[in-house]
């Protein structure tokens, strides 16, 4: 909501907010912004001469103002209807990044390469682009990049945002279950993505992660062309070789009959998963492959993904966003491919309401069973989950302990710093993960180790 409101603000509207609180980075963009926001919610300060009013799809029916926007019959819009109304009927054509991994990196990765080849584009993605701290761009370009979400628009509407964004490219990552508050089983999610992927024109393409079964099918009814980005010499795009490297990987690829290299620095093989989709869909559009390769060899990368925080008393603290089991797991290898002689530490927590199902036990055992040291923090919604319906902690704790993986799981009154600092060495790795801010984790670890380093 905050990006959107500075790309309505560069458009020429006069924008203000409404909300429970805010926080860092989204508060000192809206700061830099100069754009007003009205902490707490009463119905007596909606202004009278508003024009339409932006609901985020965090915000209930039951909310007062909301209450208050439907008596009087104010017109109204979700989030996702904003920027087809106010920025896509502007005239730019969107290339729609969804799936359930890798929204935002291969976001980042297209706007970055389309910005760095003279194509003047807009783009709206869902986490902090380095290069770029407003994580929007309103250009003149043709092109518009957006990170197209699955997870529901508003409660006026629980069909994916995506479906709003009338896709030129729809550009679809690996698929999976998740959102299971949303979508009761994996067939409700292809629903969701077959959709996306038949809004296509036959003037446009769905370009899809051909590593991904479930991606694959949700291509289905597409009637625009396919075009597959994987490993198989079938595919469209061929990542044929994946080598890491310090600074992240090298890879070979064909795209119909050239032969080209990429060097990202990026770690992890689900990176150059991403990347080969941004570079497909860069090619599509037009950009030349030397440009488009050169870009992405100086990639400067997203804020929460794999993002180094600091060093202190020799502990490496990373932030990433990790959250669902597979992203887990792909975190986890990429940081042991890095970071390959010492201790990897995972520090999780199930913020979100899925991450916080009993659902995913197993899932979550096999990805976090490739740490050395394992933090599991308190669930954050367990109160909006049944008993039975919540992680079982006990058991993960039990069964990564079987498999060698020591496992620390603190109480819900339980601070996790003051829990994993005693276990924390020199030469130690540790991944914060979560979806949310896990209580300024990082910031708060760091600061304890360098404490402790002094004493």
């Amino acid at each position: 909501m905050a990006p959107l409101a500075g790309l309505l603000q560069a458009v020429g509207h006069h924008v203000e907010g409404v909300d429970s609180g805010l926080y860092p980075p989204m508060s000192t963009l809206l700061d830099e912004l100069g754009i007003k926001v009205r902490i707490g919610w009463d119905p007596q300060l909606i202004p009278a001469d508003l024009n339409r009013v932006i609901i985020g799809n965090a915000v209930p029916r039951d909310n007062p103002e909301v209450v208050a926007v439907l008596e009087r019959g104010l017109p109204f819009l979700s989030q996702a209807e904003a920027v087809a109304h106010y920025i896509l009927a502007r005239g730019p054509s969107s290339l729609v990044v969804a799936g359930t991994h890798g929204k935002t990196t291969t976001a980042s990765l297209l706007a970055w390469i389309l910005e760095n080849t003279d194509t003047d584009p807009s783009y709206l993605v869902g986490g902090l682009p380095a290069w770029n701290s407003r994580a929007f761009r309103l250009g003149d370009g043709k092109w518009m990049v957006i990170e197209g979400d699955e997870y529901n628009t508003s409660f006026f509407d629980r069909g994916p945002k995506f479906l709003h964004y009338r896709p030129h490219l729809f550009i679809l990552g690996p698929v999976e279950f998740d959102h299971a508050d949303l979508y009761p089983n994996l067939d409700a999610v292809l629903t969701a993505f077959r959709a996306g992927s038949a809004q296509v024109p036959k003037s446009g393409a769905v370009v899809v992660n051909a590593w991904s079964e479930h991606a694959l099918a949700a291509t289905r009814d597409a009637t625009a062309p396919v075009v597959t980005v994987g490993s198989e010499s079938g595919s469209t795009l061929v990542l044929s070789s994946w080598e890491p490297t310090p600074e992240g990987g090298r890879a070979k690829l064909r795209w119909r009959g050239e032969s080209m290299e990429m060097s990202l620095p990026l770690a992890g093989y689900h990176n150059a998963q991403n990347a080969a989709l941004a570079l497909a869909a860069a090619l599509i559009v037009g950009v030349p492959s030397n440009l488009a390769l050169a870009a992405l060899g100086r990639f400067p990368g997203v804020a929460r993904r794999m993002e180094t925080r600091g060093e202190a008393a020799g502990v490496t603290v990373i932030d990433d966003f990790a959250h669902h089991p597979t992203a887990l797991g792909v975190t986890i290898t990429a940081a042991r491919l890095r970071w390959s002689q010492q201790r990897i530490v995972v520090a999780f927590e199930p913020r979100s309401l899925t991450a916080a199902r009993r659902d995913f036990g197993a899932a979550y055992l096999e990805a976090l069973s490739g740490a050395d040291l394992v933090l599991v923090a308190a669930p954050f919604h367990s109160g909006r989950l049944a008993e039975d319906e919540v992680l079982d902690r006990d058991t993960l704790a039990r069964e990564l302990e079987e498999r060698g993986v020591h496992a620390l799981m603190p109480g819900s009154d339980d601070d996790p710093v003051e829990v994993l600092l005693p276990h924390l060495q020199p030469g130690d790795v540790v991944l914060g993960c979560s979806s949310g801010d896990f209580g300024a984790f990082h910031t708060r670890l760091l600061g304890a180790l360098a404490t402790s380093a002094r004493e």
